[in-house]
């Protein structure tokens, strides 16, 4: 199926960490999206494109600074509907003769606004708010510090809040819309509907599904990749799983399988993950034991960005290994998903900031000499579950929670030795059954245990015990981007103590770690 099929909604990327929870927004319209960071989106790459509508993003820069982003002059004069939301507002305002002053350490008057806010209508109603204000005000997420003084021409104020006396404004001749607080989280919870009532404005049919992302991230592989032989990462997560499953669908025997056991891996999974796509999806898959290379240079390290980087580097050292072993490689393909590389940097090349560096991310050394294919790169993870029901992969695998590319190695703090590793795996596989067997495996979306760089006291039987101790990790979240802590009963959380202690040698306490993302990631390191 071509995309050229779909109405496109592009967004214009200037640097917000949450930019593509947009497109996660418009996709539960089932509108076809594009992000591309606002460097690119010239007025040529505009008019080529061609898009239905189009939203502009939040960002850190603040248009009061020369020099900061712009949107292309041409977009107004198209039009088509446009949505600017926090600096997207701004830039609206400020290229259509509004003004925009800084926050209050520029002069700006101490207008910024963070977290929680409320927005209450002024007396004339639009259909962007349709669905809004059924009680007198509506709770919204602010992140700004820059404020709209004055309104562009044409523009009228339809919402407010205590710090943002434009925080909903539109030109409604013209289709102009623009907000100064963000719809897209989830700590605004009526966002949603706002993103519906604007899809519905510009006349999106909502003909886009993730069986049609299917056939065309089909097609792009086949378009990419031609009749060259492809290498794929198998971790035996959900991601690389659908990622080889999408695959083998798109070039067949092309595709070649490398399962790297690189020692960090749960307890009999390497196994399991071979049986299931040799044996069960009929998949070439080459098992590397690669134990005592990745452990080996693991040793003695501790600094969680060094042990990232030697992972990733050896993963490329391996497959390159093998890649010289295939005739007519050309191609390594990796699951890496949107939250991987939000947290490294920007989508598509944009001006986010770095939150820390993934072993899958950024690209391949050139003197690998193999081109990347990441099909599932603008996706998030419950998105590539739906991806992999329509490549006929098993619920029960499609359902496993998450799993890093770096292993047990990010949730071993310090210095990693085989020792911490065995305790680890066993520790792991106790929580897990402990969750599966009181029957709240799918109401989390990660589990894991984490065992700590730490020795502490302890007693068993009569005698003295100097083992380490665990965290035990659990949250719930919707895409990986923010996420809680799951709410265990006391009674669990001492049932499975019990058991990890009594079980596990080496392990003399346990701790639930409760903390949410943000300010804690969901893994330790």
């Amino acid at each position: 199926m071509d995309i050229i099929e779909h109405d496109r909604l592009l967004i214009i990327d200037f640097g917000s960490q949450v930019t593509q929870l947009i497109a996660r927004r418009l996709r539960e319209q089932n509108v076809f999206c594009e992000i591309l960071p606002y460097q690119i989106v010239t007025d040529d790459v505009l008019a080529e494109m061609a898009p239905k509508a189009v939203i502009l993003s939040g960002g850190p820069d603040s248009v009061t600074r020369e020099g900061s982003p712009r949107a292309p002059e041409s977009l107004w004069t198209m039009g088509i509907p446009v949505l600017g939301i926090c600096y997207g507002q701004q830039v609206m305002m400020e290229q259509l003769g509004g003004k925009v002053l800084g926050g209050k350490n520029t002069g700006g008057g101490g207008t910024a606004e963070f977290g929680r806010a409320y927005v209450t209508p002024t007396e004339e109603r639009i259909d962007l708010l349709a669905g809004w204000f059924l009680g007198e005000k509506e709770q919204a997420w602010m992140s700004h510090g820059d404020h709209v003084a004055k309104l562009a021409p044409g523009f009228k104020v339809y919402g407010t809040s205590p710090n943002a006396p434009f925080a909903v404004t539109a030109d409604l001749e013209r289709n102009f819309y623009a907000v100064q607080f963000h719809p897209e989280v989830h700590h605004t919870p009526n966002g949603p509907t706002l993103f519906e009532n604007f899809v519905r404005l510009a006349g999106f049919t909502g003909d886009w599904t993730m069986e049609a992302y299917k056939d065309i991230a089909i097609e792009k592989i086949r378009e990419q990749v031609g009749d060259k032989q492809v290498i794929c990462a198998l971790s035996g997560g959900v991601d690389s799983s659908v990622a080889a499953a999408l695959l083998h669908e798109a070039v067949g025997d092309q595709l070649t399988c490398v399962f790297v056991d690189h020692g960090l891996l749960r307890l009999n999974e390497a196994d399991e993950v071979v049986a299931m796509f040799r044996d069960h999806m009929n998949l070439k898959v080459i098992h590397a034991d690669e134990v005592d290379l990745f452990l080996g240079e693991l040793e003695g390290q501790s600094d969680p960005e060094t042990k990232r980087k030697i992972i990733g580097r050896l993963f490329i050292d391996v497959f390159q290994k093998y890649a010289n072993e295939i005739e007519g490689a050309e191609f390594l393909a990796q699951g890496t998903l949107y939250p991987d590389v939000i947290e490294s940097v920007s989508f598509s090349g944009g001006p986010s900031v770095t939150i820390k560096s993934h072993h899958n991310v950024g690209g391949l050394p050139e003197k690998m000499g193999l081109k990347l294919v990441e099909p599932l790169r603008e996706l998030f993870k419950d998105e590539v579950r739906a991806l992999g029901h329509e490549l006929g992969l098993p619920s029960s695998f499609i359902g496993r929670h998450p799993f890093p590319g770096p292993g047990l190695a990010i949730r071993c703090p310090g210095e990693i030795t085989r020792e911490k590793l065995e305790i680890l795996r066993k520790a792991d596989a106790v929580y897990i059954d402990q969750i599966r067997r009181h029957g709240l495996y799918d109401e989390i979306w990660q589990a894991f245990v984490a065992i700590l760089p730490v020795r502490t006291v302890g007693v068993m039987g009569d005698g003295r015990t100097y083992d380490f101790a665990c965290a035990l990790r659990a949250v719930t979240s919707v895409d990986g981007m923010t996420a809680d802590y799951y709410p265990f009963s006391h009674e669990f959380l001492g049932e499975t103590a019990t058991r990890i202690i009594n079980e596990v040698p080496g392990i003399n306490r346990v701790t639930y770690d409760i903390t949410s993302k943000p300010p804690g990631t969901i893994e330790w390191e």
